[in-house]
């Protein structure tokens, strides 16, 4: 378990938040972290470069919020590999059956107040929490 850190987190949100900003406004898209992956894996002429630019920026601002706050790994839980690549498709075959992921319906979608995105966050939280549930209590 990681400390709880008010400032990481706001700031963090923050970054979040201009980031989809950024956007919405140059490029009039609504942010979806899987749907702009999966679009990537099949790219239509003209969208590949500011998807890829977009992922890669995603991954550099954790680096440099790690070189500048001089934050370690956070601690992982003792599973095998196989259990994380399981996870991942998992997470995959859930975003496509939800049409979408947390950054799209979580973020992008409550603040335009989607009931659609409400009921999908609704059902990833709850999935997620029983998750850890089972896992932690029922598994492990």
């Amino acid at each position: 378990m990681t400390e709880f850190n008010p400032l990481g987190g706001l700031f963090g949100g923050i970054l979040i938040g201009i980031s989809i900003s950024i956007l919405l406004f140059f490029n009039g898209r609504i942010t979806g972290i899987s749907g702009i992956m999966s679009a990537l894996l099949s790219p239509k002429r003209g969208e590949w470069l500011w998807r890829l630019i977009y992922l890669c920026s995603m991954v550099a601002g954790v680096v440099v919020y790690k070189e500048i706050f001089s934050v370690s790994d956070a601690p992982r839980a003792a599973h095998s590999l196989t259990f994380f690549i399981i996870g991942g498709l998992l997470v995959g075959f859930g975003t496509r059956l939800g049409n979408g992921c947390t950054s799209g319906h979580g973020i992008c979608g409550l603040s335009r107040l989607s009931l659609r995105s409400f009921v999908a966050t609704a059902v990833f939280m709850l999935t997620g929490a029983f998750t850890v549930y089972i896992i932690r209590h029922a598994v492990g």
